[in-house]
């Protein structure tokens, strides 16, 4: 008889601990948090894309994106670039132009 009475002691001090920390998370998401982790995040998954992108795409030699960026054509002929956070943004023809010398 006395399972019941310290599992059911158990369960409401776990449910009244996540109903506290609730609103604490809430006001934590809020702040923002130093944005280093954030950063070296998006420094690795745009060199892990740029990576993936030499090795099965082809490069656009002569060419280059609306920054000096490389430009990369897909199996399908579409061209792209890599931005910083590691998207590949699709280019119309108008923005890729010949590399400055």
């Amino acid at each position: 008889m006395r399972a019941p009475k310290s599992i059911s002691a158990v369960l409401f001090a776990v449910a009244f601990g996540a109903i506290a920390t609730l609103p604490a998370q809430a006001v934590f998401a809020q702040h923002k948090i130093d944005s280093l982790p954030r950063k070296i995040g998006n420094k690795t998954a745009s060199i892990a894309v740029k990576g993936t992108s030499t090795l099965t795409d082809k490069i656009y030699k002569g060419k280059e994106g609306p920054n000096g960026q490389t430009v990369y054509i897909d199996k399908r002929d579409r061209k792209f670039i890599v931005d910083d956070k590691g998207k590949k943004i699709y280019l119309k023809p108008s923005q890729i132009h010949d590399k400055k010398q």
